[in-house]
């Protein structure tokens, strides 16, 4: 009955019903409590567990997948499924399986991303210069660690790293592996994180090594004497300039270029790309290359396939008869990512923080943490060997009397007491009184006994040997140069990437060639645009208009004119009269903003129309102010298309002009006044956004209202308007303001 009526007081209802405390609620919180409290955690778990590798050239996925392998004794064994392994890698790492095999491929032997792969692999594992050929999914493919791997685990079973629980403290995993070699410089390794990211190039392995020898023995030493350049799995050439090299050697920042290497098939017409920058894909490339050819910008190229297979990559382009093949690959080096530029950015973890580090620091940091490996190993084998040592020393002493011994174990009446009479019988401490306790009676003669303890002269000469390097620096460094050098010996390879001094590349210049013939370019106040050859405007009839809108500007150019659309959010947008297809005047023509990818609510109010960046651009605002600015101003050497800051904004535009000379200008107030003045009395102003100079005063609640060239007759009496600068003008006279030409 008890429970009946709890149940009637919760609503009737038999299932469990659960509180969540402050569900549904909104809390407002400051965003600097937001930032510490939820942010700030997230950003440092993907910084130090996820993305940044650490000074061992790992990052805790790429750790977690080969100490999973070594465990699995996959070191020294044929190969099994990649899904078992995956499945077994589940236990360190709860990331899915999708994950842990991506990772998988990255590091084999198959995908071909790494100088020295760390999986041995069968199957397809794709490709990483490809971005559609997929890998088969881990059921079909095998996998084992490769050989270099060893340097990799080298004595990891003698503390030489720190172990921690995994995930479910159900198994430990090391923190570092013990590498043998500066992995963190010979394998690419690239992550990004939150705020920050890591892009590490690879070198190879032997320059790496005898690099990290070199510092070892003189820390001044020239880096480029052993490091020559990075080195691509994929090959390739970089494009080598000494002061950007010793930039990114220095400071772990900065970027090179990567061009592809390629060959002329004579006999065919074609040219067989083998070999690309590694941050590029062949369908990439491919695409590319075809979108130029259907843009009319690469009129040579006949076709363009890929004929990448079990031979390695190819990239086949046909070229038309007469083509120079020399040339057709500067002008593709120019507009295709067959030439690329590689950002290097040195981030690697030390000590949970995360550093950006030039070469010089980064195999200082890494010989650190190997001289730290180095003597934890060193102390192992001592204090195995020391505990050795004792063990047959207790040992040896048996050997004054073995009778003794015999006698003390047969006359001892209870098992337990025979250790402690041991250790009184002969002087000898429990460890290795149970040690002879455990020894069979077979051995309890003078032949096993000496065989065993004749290694004592041999213990105590190794024992002084480790000691001796645990006391002294120059003999751990010693250890390190030797195993850097059997390392370099063993798995060395010869560079795959060419080096090309920049000085003595080629490089194209890409000229368009622009048809010029003269055209009629309109701008409406709406912001269209036309572009009418004088032909075609003799044929049409009246220009097509929105209704309210009116054209502002005309100008009769040429086809090669560049064209600039200053905007009401004081931006400027550049383009070429080229750009624009030729109209007829029975049609509105093109929204510029829409044509320029302008801004949201961003409307053109003005058109320059130049060639040579001559002259100089005047904007008169509603304050009376006139700013001078000159047109080269305006010109890159880039290809650049919005400008920002193109004019002030501390008052609204009324008028903007493009003048190559200096002319007279006839401006008007709200208030009816009238002020005519040359242009050269304005100073030119050597920034763009400039609130330039007073023009024509006025006073509270007035503003200026228009601007006009002045021409001959305009005014009756033009000297009554022109002033010295800033001047107030002057009241028209009836008869100057009789007419059309000042209505506004």
């Amino acid at each position: 009955m008890a429970r009946k009526r709890m149940q009637a007081e919760r609503g009737g209802s038999s299932k469990m019903q659960g509180f969540i405390a402050g569900a549904g609620e909104i809390v407002q919180q400051d965003i600097s409590d937001t930032l510490l409290q939820n942010f700030m955690p997230y950003a440092m778990s993907v910084i130090m567990s996820r993305a940044i590798p650490e000074i061992d050239g790992f990052k805790p996925s790429h750790r977690k997948l080969l100490y999973t392998m070594y465990k699995m004794g996959l070191l020294n064994s044929g190969r099994t499924k990649s899904a078992n392994i995956v499945g077994q890698t589940m236990k360190l790492n709860p990331h899915g399986d999708a994950a842990i095999y991506d990772t998988m491929v990255r590091l084999s032997r198959g995908y071909e991303a790494l100088l020295h792969p760390y999986v041995d692999s069968k199957g397809n594992f794709g490709k990483f210069y490809s971005r559609d050929m997929a890998w088969a999914a881990s059921r079909y493919t095998e996998a084992r660690l490769d050989p270099i791997c060893r340097e990799l685990f080298q004595d990891i079973d003698k503390d030489t790293v720190d172990f921690v629980d995994n995930y479910d403290s159900t198994m430990k995993e090391p923190t570092l592996l013990p590498a043998g070699f500066p992995s963190i410089l010979v394998n690419a390794n690239t992550g990004i994180a939150v705020g920050m990211a890591s892009n590490i190039c690879p070198f190879n392995l032997v320059e790496v090594c005898r690099t990290a020898i070199a510092l070892i023995r003189d820390p001044g030493s020239d880096l480029f004497e052993t490091l020559q350049a990075p080195d691509f799995p994929g090959g390739g050439q970089i494009i080598f300039d000494r002061e950007q090299m010793e930039k990114i050697y220095q400071t772990g920042r900065g970027s090179f270029r990567v061009r592809s290497r390629w060959s002329y098939d004579k006999s065919a017409g074609c040219i067989d790309v083998t070999q690309i920058p590694p941050s590029t894909s062949v369908e990439v490339i491919v695409e590319k290359v075809v979108d130029l050819v259907r843009q009319n910008k690469l009129k040579e190229v006949a076709d363009i396939r890929d004929e990448t297979g079990l031979d390695g990559l190819k990239i086949t382009i046909d070229l038309k008869r007469g083509t120079d093949p020399d040339k057709l690959m500067q002008k593709l080096f120019k507009l295709t990512t067959l030439e690329d530029s590689f950002a290097c950015n040195f981030n690697v973890l030390i000590g949970g923080v995360p550093q950006v580090l030039g070469i010089r620091e980064l195999l200082d940091e890494w010989t650190a943490f190997r001289m730290e490996c180095v003597r934890r190993r060193t102390h192992y084998d001592l204090q195995q060997k020391r505990d050795k040592l004792h063990l047959l020393k207790g040992l040896e002493l048996i050997l004054l009397d073995i009778d003794k011994a015999i006698r003390i174990v047969r006359e001892t009446e209870e098992e337990a007491e025979v250790v402690p009479n041991l250790m009184i019988g002969f002087g000898i401490d429990q460890i290795q009184a149970e040690y002879v306790a455990e020894i069979r009676l077979r051995h309890l003669n003078r032949e096993y006994i000496l065989k065993r303890t004749q290694d004592i002269e041999d213990l105590e000469r190794e024992i002084a040997e480790l000691e001796a390097i645990l006391g002294s620096k120059t003999k751990v460094q010693k250890i390190i140069i030797k195993e850097l050098e059997a390392v370099a010996q063993k798995y060395g390879q010869p560079r795959r990437t060419m080096i090309l001094y920049a000085d003595e590349v080629e490089e194209a210049e890409i000229v368009e060639k622009v048809p010029d013939y003269p055209v009629n370019l309109f701008f409406t106040k709406e912001g269209y645009f036309k572009k009418i050859t004088p032909q075609s405007l003799r044929m049409s009839g009246e220009q097509k208009l929105k209704e309210g809108d009116e054209i502002v500007q005309q100008v009769e150019d040429q086809n090669n004119a560049e064209l600039l659309f200053f905007t009401d959010k004081c931006q400027v947008y550049k383009m070429k009269a080229a750009d624009f297809s030729d109209t007829k005047a029975s049609v509105l023509g093109e929204y510029i903003p829409a044509k320029s990818q302008m801004d949201e609510d961003e409307h053109a109010v003005y058109m320059a129309v130049t060639h040579d960046y001559d002259g100089y651009v005047l904007f008169l605002f509603e304050n009376g102010k006139a700013a001078k600015v000159e047109m080269s101003a305006y010109a890159t050497k880039t290809n650049r298309k919005k400008l920002l800051n193109a004019y002030s904004d501390k008052s609204p535009l009324v008028a903007a002009l493009y003048l190559k000379e200096d002319q007279e200008l006839l401006l008007t107030a709200s208030s009816g006044r009238m002020l005519l003045f040359h242009t050269g009395l304005i100073q030119p102003k050597a920034t763009k956004n400039t609130q330039g100079v007073q023009a024509m005063t006025l006073k509270r609640g007035q503003r200026l209202m228009s601007v006009r060239l002045y021409e001959e007759g305009m005014l009756k009496n033009p000297n009554r308007y022109k002033k010295n600068l800033p001047a107030l003008g002057a009241m028209p006279d009836p008869e100057d303001t009789a007419g059309e030409q000042l209505e506004l």
